[in-house]
């Protein structure tokens, strides 16, 4: 993991780095910003790697405040998920925070009230027919009502998500459009190790073996990321491109590595609603389309995702 540069650390050292363990002493340091000063917010679950750090670093350039949460949320784990070996790394992340320029890290003991019953709750929508929804049954609800809760106590002006889960990152785009919270959400790229595995806390899981293969998600999502430049490329071929044979490719690479104990899903959807295509549907040159895919490698299941544009030609 990168250590922020000099430079950086310099400039923030100046500023005071505080916790607040409660909601309510959240509110009150929100309560002391300044008025007309900008909020730019992260929330992480804590485990901390580069993904998370380059999203705090872009909130820094682009505000006056960045708040950070770490809150392992249990309302987006179902009963067979792993909430309680989730990686906690209280010490390496507040140290990582306070040299990545976060001036309030809130990190509360408790989200949820004894007698909490109201939940945002997407289901019925189309996100029930996701294939991480079908995967994992109540998962958006809880991250629709974590988001919810933790925007009303920050009041940030801009949050920071992600790429990697693609899925969420439409969610909450349409949990701030729909419920008019007047929040910009930004969506970074996915960071990548230098073999292309899409950094994530729960990589920490990986045995040694497992982490050698666990590349086959980027490889095999490259596969189709070139088959589909080739198809633009040549868009005055006869030969048509269709979904399932960009499914294919996807799945022809991964059944290759041994360690893929599980093809839970790879899905193609569009672009800015996640609905799904169709197999049968023939790719057109200016189509944007999100490639997802979630499996079990060795013991540790992973997700990735890669966006197909007509820029990639």
């Amino acid at each position: 993991m990168s250590v922020p540069s000099a430079a950086l650390a310099a400039s923030k050292a100046a500023k005071q780095f505080s916790i607040h363990r409660t909601i309510e002493a959240m509110r009150i340091a929100r309560k002391s910003i300044e008025p007309g000063m900008s909020i730019g917010f992260v929330p992480t679950m804590g485990a901390l790697h580069e993904g998370h750090l380059s999203l705090i670093q872009k909130a820094a350039t682009e505000n006056d405040i960045v708040v950070a949460s770490i809150f392992v949320n249990p309302t987006q784990f179902g009963p067979n998920d792993d909430l309680d070996k989730y990686p906690r790394t209280w010490e390496n992340d507040t140290k990582l925070l306070q040299e990545t320029g976060v001036d309030m890290l809130f990190a509360p003991t408790k989200m949820y009230g004894d007698n909490h019953i109201l939940y945002v709750d997407p289901t019925g929508s189309y996100f029930d027919n996701l294939p991480e929804s079908k995967v994992r049954p109540g998962h958006f609800r809880g991250v629709a009502t974590i988001v919810t809760k933790l925007f009303n106590i920050v009041q940030p002006d801009k949050a920071y998500f992600g790429q990697k889960d693609a899925a969420q990152c439409v969610l909450i785009r349409r949990l701030v459009d729909d419920l008019s919270m007047g929040v910009e959400i930004i969506i970074n790229e996915t960071v990548r190790e230098s073999d292309g595995l899409a950094m994530s806390s729960r990589n920490a899981y990986l045995s040694t073996e497992e982490r050698v293969s666990a590349n086959i998600l980027y490889r095999s999502l490259l596969a189709a990321k070139n088959l589909h430049k080739n198809h633009i490329i040549n868009k005055h071929a006869a030969d048509t491109l269709t979904i399932s044979q960009i499914r294919q490719a996807v799945q022809f690479v991964l059944v290759q590595e041994p360690l893929v104990q599980e093809i839970q899903y790879v899905s193609i959807d569009d672009y800015d609603t996640m609905q799904p295509l169709a197999d049968e549907i023939v790719i057109s040159p200016d189509q944007r389309m999100i490639i997802s895919l979630a499996c079990q490698v060795g013991q540790v299941r992973l997700i990735d995702n890669i966006v197909l544009s007509p820029a990639d030609s």
